[in-house]
């Protein structure tokens, strides 16, 4: 069966060529969706998930953008709200990570990977809000890492933190308008980034959850669709593990 639960509703997805976000855009496209995505600088992937949406019904846009900047989130708005008038869903995916020793932490490296993560939220959902209709729905991407830490990524991990408050926060602020705002925290997921993975650590990484392997991009994307959908009308300011259970 098709499901077009999401036709006539327009989303943005950030960081949306690659991995989980990849894999939300195509869902939200498939369930009947006009989609937007941006991405910082692969252009090739860019194209091909260009010519794959072309694919599915609806008008979709692919553009560049950098999410860390805020000049560039305004004219990413800009181009969606004159291509779509409004949005209904806002996905935040896109997102840096870099494994460091605190002792060489540097404070760019710190800000590069905050600003990505947790200021890219901001921005994205604050220069959102004049095309999101009441009722909208803003999904972010963040990671079960916030919860149980990981060696060299205190940087990543707090960015990840920081996303868990904010849209407890958000939630209340745009409670009033109808707009719901939660967050997927996933696990170890099949990305490109994971097919890197060393077999010792791909195994030790299965052996940590309850299922015994590791995540697909499109089982979370099934979840933010549970949230930017109807069903989880009643559901704001959470924040839902898509972890097999770690």
């Amino acid at each position: 069966m098709t499901d077009n639960s999401f036709t006539g509703k327009n989303a943005l997805v950030t960081g949306g060529t690659r991995g989980i976000g990849r894999a939300v855009a195509l869902a939200l496209a498939g369930a009947g969706a006009n989609v937007a995505v941006c991405y910082r600088a692969d252009a090739e992937a860019a194209a091909k998930l260009e010519a794959e949406l072309a694919g599915t019904p609806g008008k979709h846009l692919v553009l560049q953008a950098d999410i860390a900047d805020a000049a560039q989130v305004r004219t990413l708005l800009d181009e969606v709200g004159g291509r779509f008038g409004g949005l209904d869903v806002v996905v935040h995916n896109a997102g840096l990570i870099s494994h460091v020793p605190i002792d060489d932490l540097e404070p760019a490296e710190w800000h590069r990977i905050l600003d990505s993560n947790l200021t890219g939220m901001y921005l994205v959902a604050r220069a959102s809000l004049a095309l999101l209709r009441d009722g909208g729905s803003i999904v972010g991407i963040g990671s079960k890492v916030a919860l149980v830490g990981i060696s060299q990524r205190t940087h990543y991990t707090a960015a990840k933190a920081g996303l868990i408050g904010f849209v407890r926060s958000l939630s209340k602020e745009l409670g009033p308008r109808g707009i719901r705002v939660n967050l997927v925290a996933p696990g170890i997921t099949e990305t490109d980034q994971a097919a890197h993975l060393p077999p010792e650590q791909r195994e030790r990484y299965q052996t940590m959850t309850a299922l015994k392997r590791l995540g697909q991009a499109d089982e979370v994307a099934d979840v933010v669709l549970f949230l930017a959908g109807p069903q989880s009308r009643y559901v704001t300011g959470e924040t839902i593990n898509v972890d097999g259970g770690m």
